[in-house]
């Protein structure tokens, strides 16, 4: 089968792309990598909660899919070091090419694929994850799904709410979802846990057990000395080192290799989208080491691309190509409507908390009755932390808060940096967070604590979402309007609020009900 001639913008962007990754001069580094071309049947570029999604149901469909993944592989197992911990932080905690920040300390790390990407702008830092199986890696696992009245206030009214439930059990069962058993509750390094629902039942709130995509025996084993700690000291805040948390690696992914029908490429970063003449896609990607440097480039033609980058990701490029004239007439309301999930991250000081604390979540206190205030506070462990080789016992715990916004911000071209960047007001989210969020906060803590609100000292989300919605710039399955061949199925599609959850249950379950009509009429009309 012949391959369509690059056109002088994908050969410049190769160039670029490739020199941007080392910071080496164009010319050098266009002159030293390599260029190659494919044609694929369908490209999915990311492979976090939507991308992965995409991955299995189209390979299960028989469709051959490339899954372009920027990060390496992070494989797991009982005493495993895969994984940085608070106190050995190291290059494998940030991406090469992210801001070298992190709740607004500087961090002086070599490059390495690393498991953060930051995108630090002036009033918000976005943070994702990296690596093959995307945020799964290293979020918490809190799993929830909206109630219906929270759901329908929130989403667009052409989702079904019960027909979402149907897909959201598909994803309770896809990452075999658990709740702490007592055994966990009740020891002793849980008791910063068993604090959280004591205060919140005295200050009248509910208190409810978080599932989980946790197979709980990996930390009861810990507790009877069979492994090295890392769910029961907490030391699972970049990835749990020991196994039996089921990220997508392990489960969406997994049974996407099984079909045989997916090539997986890691350390590929895609740096240009472009649609060609015949009205094809022309994917640009710099195959890396994992320093960064530039090996390859590969230039990828398909009928049918997948964007699962991320919220932050996958708007930033469409954004970017919109701007460069890559992709014409992509809808107006690219990069709008984007939301933080009013996201919001509390250290919570009190002589009760133990230096040695199980995590990652055990509880929830979810005030979800009236739609237009509703949000969820969680409790979530303290790493061991220490500074010059000596145990620091801070008596302290985290406390996180998200919830619904009406709030938006916009992704716009910067011409002189060609990137886009993040106008995203400080005051955006107030309402919610000083009239329920932070009010809960406090009257959780009770007297005697002290509370630290990160977000006042250091503005940022884990939770982007938005920038190329559903309504505006997509259908409800996540096409690109006017764009054929072109899917959105990531945070990016959600409409800037995961109402009043943590998203990635609400991101898999959007993806699977877009799939499941995908298979049946885009697929089947072999329109990919």
């Amino acid at each position: 089968m012949s391959t369509p001639a690059l056109s002088r913008r994908s050969l410049l962007g190769a160039g670029v792309g490739a020199a941007a990754l080392v910071g080496a001069p164009v010319a050098a580094r266009a002159a030293a990598v390599p260029v190659r071309r494919q044609r694929r049947r369908a490209v999915v570029i990311g492979s976090g909660f939507g991308g992965a999604v995409a991955a299995l149901r189209l390979t299960r469909a028989g469709v051959p899919v490339t899954l372009l993944e920027q990060g390496r592989a992070w494989p797991t197992g009982p005493n495993s070091d895969t994984f940085p911990t608070v106190e050995t932080l190291d290059e494998r905690l940030l991406f090469y090419g992210s801001a070298p920040e992190l709740f607004g300390r500087r961090l002086s790390l070599a490059p390495y694929a690393g498991l953060l990407n930051s995108v630090a702008g002036p009033t918000m830092t976005v943070l994702s994850g990296v690596g093959y199986g995307g945020g799964s890696l290293t979020y918490q696992g809190m799993t929830l799904q909206p109630s219906r009245a929270v759901f329908e206030s929130e989403f667009p009214g052409g989702l079904d709410y019960d027909e979402m439930t149907e897909h959201y059990g598909r994803v309770r069962r896809m990452l075999r979802l658990e709740t702490a058993p007592d055994s966990i509750v009740s020891a002793a390094p849980y008791e910063p846990a068993r604090i959280f629902r004591r205060n919140a039942r005295a200050a009248g709130y509910p208190v409810d057990r978080v599932p989980m995509p946790i197979d709980w025996t990996f930390a009861e084993r810990e507790l009877r000395g069979e492994m090295t700690p890392s769910y029961t000291n907490g030391n699972c805040a970049f990835g749990v080192n020991n196994g039996g948390k089921h990220s997508l690696d392990v489960t969406y992914l997994r049974a996407a290799e099984a079909t045989g029908r997916l090539d997986v490429r890691l350390l590929h970063r895609v740096t240009d989208v472009e649609r060609t003449g015949s009205g094809e896609w022309r994917v640009t990607v710099v195959r890396t080491d994992v320093r960064g440097n530039a090996r390859e480039t590969v230039v990828i033609t398909t009928p049918t691309l997948v964007m699962g980058a991320g919220s932050a990701g996958t708007t930033r490029m469409l954004v970017r190509a919109a701007a460069n004239g890559a992709v014409p007439d992509l809808p107006d309301g690219l990069g709008r409507n984007w939301g933080s999930n009013a996201d919001r991250i509390y250290v919570w000081t009190n002589p009760e908390f133990p230096r040695v604390q199980g995590g990652p979540v055990v509880f929830s206190s979810r005030e979800w009755d009236d739609p237009a205030r509703a949000n969820t506070v969680i409790q979530a462990s303290i790493p061991p932390v220490a500074f010059g080789g000596v145990d620091v016992d801070p008596r302290s715990t985290i406390m996180v808060g998200y919830g619904v916004s009406a709030a938006r911000g916009r992704w716009l071209h910067d011409p002189v940096t060609d990137a886009a960047r993040l106008l995203w007001a400080p005051e955006n989210d107030a309402a919610i967070q000083t009239s329920r969020i932070g009010p809960r906060v406090a009257e959780i803590a009770g007297p005697g604590s002290v509370l630290l609100d990160t977000n006042l000292v250091a503005p940022s989300t884990w939770h982007p979402l938005g920038g190329a919605g559903m309504g505006d710039v997509c259908d409800l399955e996540g096409r690109v309007r006017g764009q054929r061949g072109l899917y959105v199925l990531d945070g990016a599609l959600l409409p800037g609020t995961a109402g009043a959850c943590n998203p990635s249950m609400t991101i898999a379950a959007v993806a699977e009900r877009a799939m499941s009509r995908i298979v049946r009429r885009d697929v089947a009309d072999a329109l990919i």
